[in-house]
């Protein structure tokens, strides 16, 4: 009927697009807003990028199938053979894999610090073949906290491009800072479900224009099927995340209260070394945390596999909770005294909090700390 609109957009399943004449379709209107191929841009997938870019606090943004493949293309579309990269120990691992297994094969080299190694990063950077930064905030699984203010300036001055894998810290964080690129692996927040893949990279127009056609011919587009998934997720992104973040602050709270846990790794606590600097870079601390056991890793892994509602697997951010022993799944790549220098043990566990009842999650903990340690 006339004046009436649909309150959720349709999903535009059409691949191939047309205009009234060949003429309308070379305007520059057509050329900056229509549509011709899902590959270039869908209705729907365009929906999800502008709406991710708002959100980030920037211009634009290009949404593809996988958060590897956002991760993948800010490094293909900003580095050539003889570049280098800098990378950070505490890293995701299939990005720490792309780095140091594939990108050798393209020419480009890569330099490994810590990330609150401050002197390694100034030498680092300083070298005239760096080109591109890549790191986390909070880094995963150890929830260290870099201050993203002093590594940008540090970039800036060497002309470094930086991009921040967002994944933890979510949308709505981290937007005011000076970053050229920001990625996010939507599968997890953005999604919050767990059932659908997908991944952004956010800049500034100019930058994402100059992206775009690396990702049309990369192939990795999203579905807009999959983005209709992502944009009814997003509708509860701020309850879901505030959710995640308050079920985590409780949940670290009570495993500091533990005499069978060593140590907690959550930012949102006042005993986190970067507390002040976390509540000053981010509104919400995240749903992600990790602690060390007292104990082995034969009871670590069956402290695991106790737990009832924290269900085995490295993932995070949808509204279940996940549990997964940190060294085995997330340092694998790593050496001994790589993991060592990750601050990853045996006995590390990294839980992602959903948005359960709290109480319940804590009475799962309780159980399975009674059944191994007694």
């Amino acid at each position: 009927m006339k004046g009436n609109r649909p309150l959720v957009e349709p999903v535009y399943r059409s691949v191939k697009f047309t205009f009234p004449s060949i003429e309308a379709s070379l305007t520059p209107e057509a050329k900056e807003h229509g549509f011709d191929y899902t590959r270039d841009s869908n209705p729907t997938t365009r929906q999800l990028e502008l709406l991710a870019a708002e959100l980030q606090g920037r211009d634009d943004a290009i949404a593809l199938s996988t958060g590897m493949a956002s991760i993948w293309l800010t490094l293909l579309g900003n580095l050539q053979a003889g570049d280098r990269i800098v990378l950070f120990l505490e890293t995701y691992r299939p990005t720490r894999i792309a780095v140091r297994r594939f990108l050798p094969r393209l020419g480009i080299e890569h330099t490994m610090i810590g990330i609150q190694d401050r002197d390694a990063l100034e030498a680092a950077l300083a070298l005239p073949d760096t080109k591109l930064a890549i790191f986390e905030s909070p880094t995963n699984p150890m929830m260290h906290v870099p201050d993203i203010a002093a590594l940008t300036k540090l970039a800036r001055e060497h002309d470094v491009i930086t991009v921040l894998d967002n994944t933890f810290g979510g949308l709505h964080n981290h937007g005011e800072l000076d970053l050229d690129y920001y990625v996010h692996s939507l599968t997890k927040y953005g999604s919050g479900h767990g059932d659908a893949m997908g991944g952004v990279v956010i800049g500034d127009k100019a930058r994402i224009k100059a992206l775009h056609p690396l990702a049309v011919n990369m192939g990795a587009t999203m579905d807009p099927g999959v983005a209709f998934l992502m944009l009814r997720g997003m509708k509860t992104y701020y309850v879901r995340y505030r959710k995640h973040s308050a079920n985590a602050q409780a949940v670290a709270e009570f495993l500091e209260s533990r005499s069978e846990v060593a140590a907690v790794y959550y930012p949102g606590l006042r005993s986190h070394p970067a507390h002040a600097l976390a509540a000053r870079q981010m509104q919400d601390f995240g749903g992600v945390l990790a602690f060390d056991l007292a104990a082995g890793k034969a009871e670590t892994w069956a402290f695991i596999d106790a737990l009832e509602l924290f269900i085995t697997t490295a993932s995070l951010g949808s509204t279940d909770s996940l549990v997964a022993p940190a060294k085995l799944y997330l340092g694998g790549d790593l050496t001994p005294d790589e993991q060592a220098r990750a601050g990853l043990k045996d006995s590390t566990v990294r839980l992602a909090v959903g948005i359960e009842d709290v109480d319940d999650l804590i009475a799962d903990l309780k159980q399975a700390f009674h059944r191994v340690f007694g």
